[in-house]
């Protein structure tokens, strides 16, 4: 494709030319189908393929819709793996009742991975029940959550991976605040078990980042793209921007996983409104020049 092209949603022109399929600099490039959220699953599974990605980061929910089986058997069709499977987790309920239907909906997750042969199950911890102010008491009922489960994940072959998520989330979301604060929670299990996902978004602005990166080092179970921009919407949900569009300096930060031994996939991952309203192909081709011209280089 001509340099003519734009990129989306900004409109800029493009800078680097769209990667073909086949093009050796996508082979670790993940669409997590949040990125495309009005596209059905199946276009998904079916539009990453003809991008030239090899691997797909799926959620529950539409999973679930089309039949667990059936999704499996349109990725296993379209020759893609599953990177990660979003989401287990939210372990911060204080009653009985709450811990308990937790737990079974992450045994189901747990299940869904397995099936899926997902390289990881994303684990969103969980904010603070209704009227709770006790976010010591919070992160200590996830790491019993996190216990509970890992012989479970340990007989499946599915990795937990725990997403430490901006501070702007700890109430209703992630009480796991840090990418620190996450390793304290995930050193205390086995390696092949337990580990954390680093997604740019929540952690470009953590003091010591790089230093914490080094340390998780085989604990890096997924690596997630998007950028911070500012000003932030409304929603602050949906306020992740292109790779690119924002302040995160991608190059120090995908340095730094390199260098702590990451060989897995990459997965662009974004919440935005405008992005969603974008032609999905679009949204693939600006996803992987960025990605190119950003990013793959420094793997």
């Amino acid at each position: 494709m001509a340099l003519t092209a734009v990129d989306v949603p900004s409109g800029l022109p493009a800078r680097v030319r769209t990667p073909t399929p086949g093009d050796p600099r996508l082979a670790r490039l993940s669409l997590n189908q949040k990125t495309t959220e009005r596209w059905p699953l199946r276009a998904t599974i079916e539009g990453t393929a003809a991008a030239g990605l090899r691997s797909i980061g799926l959620w529950r929910e539409p999973v679930a819709a089309a039949g667990l089986r059936v999704a499996a058997g349109w990725v296993e069709d379209a020759g893609l793996r599953v990177s990660s499977l979003c989401r287990g987790g939210f372990f911060t309920a204080a009653d009985p009742a709450g811990q308990a239907a937790a737990a079974a909906d992450n045994r189901a997750a747990i299940e869904e991975a397995a099936v899926l042969r997902a390289g990881t199950l994303v684990l969103v911890p969980g904010g603070l029940p209704p009227g709770d102010k006790d976010i010591t008491g919070a992160r200590s009922r996830v790491v019993d959550a996190v216990a509970e489960l890992v012989p479970y994940a340990l007989e499946r072959g599915v990795t937990l991976a725990i997403e430490p998520m901006h501070p702007i989330y700890a109430a209703d979301r992630g009480v796991v605040s840090t990418l620190a604060l996450a390793l304290d929670i995930a050193e205390q299990f086995p390696g092949d078990a337990v580990g954390v996902v680093l997604d740019t978004f929540h952690l470009w602005w953590e003091p010591g980042v790089l230093a914490q990166i080094g340390r998780a080092g085989q604990r890096i179970f997924g690596y997630q793209l998007a950028d911070w921009i500012t000003p932030l919407p409304a929603d602050p949900l949906l306020a992740r921007g292109m790779v690119g569009d924002g302040h995160v300096n991608f190059a120090e930060l995908t340095d730094a996983v390199a260098a702590a031994g990451y060989r897995g996939d990459v997965e662009v991952e974004i919440f935005n409104a405008d992005v969603w309203d974008a032609p999905p192909d679009q949204v693939l081709a600006t996803m992987a020049r960025r990605y190119v011209e950003l990013v793959e280089q420094h793997l």
